[in-house]
């Protein structure tokens, strides 16, 4: 019985890990794209909202 509880862990375990990996793939896609897309965005109202968002978390913007 312990032989098919550590099998089940094993693949529970391998099914969390690539989870977690999809999780952070998307992230990092999110971010990569909202970067991109309000620092080059020519829409005035997208860039002036990130500028006051990175100026109230006290981040330097320029």
């Amino acid at each position: 019985m312990s032989v098919q509880q550590n099998a089940s862990t094993t693949v529970a375990a391998s099914g969390a890990r690539a989870g977690s990996v999809v999780q952070s793939a998307m992230a990092v896609c999110l971010g990569l794209f909202v970067v991109g897309f309000v620092g080059f965005s020519h829409v005035e109202i997208v860039h002036n909202a990130a500028h006051d968002t990175r100026h109230a978390n006290a981040f330097p913007c320029h």
